[in-house]
């Protein structure tokens, strides 16, 4: 993580910007002459609801744009990707941060300069892009990018849909709603959303409880015991003490959430088949965790069917 807050108008040298300087404008965002307005699937982000964020982005996916408002140059890139994000209507969100106003934001994300791109998906960054990008980059990125994001948050279990927030005269609330749930589910959602996951998980216990038949606390509380567990894991360190350990359940278990919270799902889904057909003494914790699993992704998705034939191959 950088030292050194970004401060635009000054290189990193410390030498003034004169280009830079050349390209700010005072008009606030929406206004004549000015950024781009948040509003629709955009919002604009401060430390006040960072945090918000980032739980949010266990719900839906997020694109998170570092920039300066007031430098005229990044007015293209900003419209061209709210334009992009608002015609997907609530697959994703684009949350835009004053790196100016922000700076621990930025070097949050280890961001030394704008502008910089990243995904937020289960609360996990993804560099997209850093720098100015090209009018064919842009493109790329708003008919290409986006699109694959989605598919990867889908992935992962993430495919809630973001909330439409109303702009207003100028300028658009920055507030990150909450959003719509069913009613039995409310406490369990407040418990995930302030990153009370094990809290979460035991809630969402509670509603299958009332109704087993419920699909959609089923998936949420194995997403919430998922989190609860590794969501904060160094995955580094995982990777590397399950490369050292490779008879140790636990070790390959470890690996396979961060796997999944990745969005690396058929990874995961491999290692653990991989490991049980030759580990037949750790079947059952194998078998348990693939089935908590099968609960995230799309009920579709072609990997789940492969995935459970190969268990119940090794099971009979």
């Amino acid at each position: 993580m950088a030292d050194k807050e970004f401060k635009p108008g000054i290189s990193l040298a410390g030498a003034v910007d004169l280009t830079a300087l050349q390209h700010q404008v005072k008009a606030e965002p929406g206004q004549a002459g000015g950024a781009p307005a948040a509003g629709g699937y955009v919002i604009d982000v401060s430390e006040t609801n960072f945090e918000s964020v980032v739980q949010s982005s266990a719900t839906f996916p997020i694109v998170m744009l570092m920039w300066v408002p007031t430098d005229d140059r990044l007015f293209p890139m900003a419209q061209a990707l709210g334009d992009a994000v608002n015609s997907m209507n609530g697959q994703l969100q684009l949350a835009r941060v004053d790196v100016a106003k922000d700076p621990a934001i930025a070097q949050a994300f280890g961001v030394q300069g704008a502008p910089a791109l990243f995904a937020l998906i289960g609360g996990r960054p993804m560099p997209i892009l850093q720098g100015v990008p090209s009018n064919e980059e842009l493109t790329q990125i708003t008919s290409q990018v986006l699109p694959q994001l989605v598919q990867v948050a889908a992935q992962a279990g993430v495919t809630g849909t973001a909330p439409y927030i109303e702009p207003s005269d100028g300028d658009a609330s920055a507030q990150q709603t909450e959003p719509q749930v069913p009613a039995a589910h409310a406490e369990a959602h407040r418990l995930a959303q302030s990153g009370d996951y094990a809290g979460a998980a035991a809630a969402y216990e509670q509603v299958l409880e009332a109704d087993p038949s419920d699909t959609l606390a089923q998936r949420e509380r194995a997403k919430a015991l998922l989190l609860a567990r590794s969501a904060n894991a160094d995955v580094r360190e995982v990777r590397e003490v399950a490369a050292a350990n490779p008879d140790d359940v636990q070790a390959q278990l470890a690996v396979a959430d961060v796997d999944m919270i990745g969005g690396q799902i058929q990874d995961a889904f491999s290692r653990l088949l991989d490991f049980a057909g030759t580990h037949r003494a750790d079947l059952e914790p194998v078998r348990q965790r693939l089935l908590e699993y099968f609960l995230i992704p799309d009920p579709s998705d072609e990997r789940l069917a492969g995935a459970r034939r190969r268990l119940a191959t090794l099971m009979y």
